[in-house]
């Protein structure tokens, strides 16, 4: 079983940044693809970001290319979400994820964190 805790979500305003981490709670991580997703109030949760187990790829949704920068240290078991240039449309609940493919679709990542809370105000 792998634990994820997110942090590093908060209030912010139009056009500012925030990092996100997740630290996972196993000595496999480097075994694992990191996703992130989110979900807005009344939408369903979407794909974000996603990074392989070495770092050596990525994944972006559309919406956040150019200003938003996924990345992992397996040495500290950590991945990151660098938030640049936010919008109000970015504004949601943001979950780590942990799977052994490296891919966008949220099934297939088999461990999740308990999400954190990202506002941004205009």
């Amino acid at each position: 079983q792998v634990q994820l805790v997110e942090s590093g979500g908060g209030v912010v305003q139009d056009g500012g940044s925030l990092r996100l981490s997740c630290t996972a709670s196993t000595r496999t991580f480097n075994r694992y693809a990191m996703g992130w997703f989110r979900q807005a109030p009344g939408k369903e949760r979407e794909f974000v970001a996603a990074v392989s187990w070495n770092g050596g790829s990525t994944y972006y949704a559309d919406s956040v290319k150019g200003r938003f920068t996924v990345s992992r240290d397996n040495a500290k078991n950590t991945a990151y979400l660098q938030m640049n240039s936010l919008k109000p449309d970015d504004t949601g609940v943001y979950y780590c994820a942990a799977g052994e493919a490296f891919q966008m679709g949220a099934l297939g990542y088999d461990y999740w964190g308990q999400g954190t809370q990202v506002t941004v105000s205009s």
